[in-house]
């Protein structure tokens, strides 16, 4: 019998390998770990879903938005915390926000460029927001009162300033401050290049009420948990808008607060969707 080439030969030989392993990679060991999976951590393989009135609302290990159509947060509800995960906690665009702390400058609304709001603007916009919700103050270090960062752009960038700018207020707002080292300080017209000033962030007085994790979203974008400080500011507006004992609202709160994970890594922390569910079962 004629051999075979040998460039055939190695051909061949390459194919079965790779029908083999397609096999035994590709099919065997998948059903092999999606049925140990399933026999042995059923709930988790699933998803680890929710039910209500049986049919699944959400998972243990997602967290999800209680809004309204319009995207206003629904009052009867604990609210998550933000999410930076597509158009909010969506599992296929999981991440974060990849803005740090020195991200405080805006870019400002001009026609046909919508800008971009710092990160520090963002903070600031949903600590005012939490505030007005939950009828508390939103002021926090950094921010304006009208839900900015408080960025001054001073020129030159050394010596005596001659010239200050409330970067991430667009004119004709009034800005934060009337002076800066005797200065006047001028709002910031849209499109105008301020890179050459020296970055300024204002502190003030402001005390934050507002919890950290109520104005900033997780590494994953996908975190069902809420502080314990978080959940607290909430209950007042949830046993009101339920008409229940902010009593038995923090009862609640308490039997659905899970500890530190082996007792000493991270916070405790409430499931916000577990909550939600056990105050609609009354």
């Amino acid at each position: 019998m004629e051999r075979l080439p040998g460039w055939l030969s190695r051909h061949i030989a390459a194919l079965r390998a790779l029908l083999v392993l397609t096999l035994l990679l590709g099919l065997a060991y998948p059903l092999l770990v999606t049925g140990v999976a399933q026999a042995v951590f059923g709930h988790q393989a699933d998803g680890s879903p929710v039910q209500k009135d049986g049919k699944d609302v959400g998972s243990e290990l997602i967290g999800q938005n209680f809004t309204g159509k319009d995207g206003t947060p629904v009052g009867k509800y604990f609210q998550s915390r933000p999410s930076a995960a597509g158009d909010g906690y969506d599992p296929l665009a999981s991440g974060a926000s990849n803005l740090g702390p020195e991200d405080v400058l805006d870019v400002l609304p001009v026609p046909g460029d919508a800008g971009r709001p710092s990160l520090l603007t963002r903070v600031c916009a949903r600590s005012r927001a939490v505030g007005e919700l939950e009828g508390v103050s939103g002021a926090r270090p950094y921010c304006t009162p009208d839900g900015v960062g408080a960025v001054l752009k001073v020129f030159p960038t050394t010596g005596t300033p001659q010239r200050v700018v409330s970067a991430n207020q667009a004119c004709p707002v009034t800005p934060f401050l009337t002076a800066y080292q005797g200065v006047r300080v001028t709002c910031a017209k849209p499109g105008e290049d301020l890179s050459a000033g020296r970055t300024v962030p204002v502190r003030g007085t402001g005390v934050a009420v507002v919890p950290a994790d109520a104005v900033t979203a997780s590494g994953s974008g996908l975190d069902p948990h809420i502080s314990v400080a978080y959940a607290e500011l909430q209950a007042p507006r949830v046993a009101r808008e339920r008409g229940l004992g902010v009593a038995r609202v923090r009862e609640l709160i308490r039997e659905h607060t899970t500890g530190r994970p082996l007792g000493f890594m991270g916070e405790a922390a409430v499931d916000v969707l577990e909550l939600n569910l056990a105050l609609d079962r009354g």
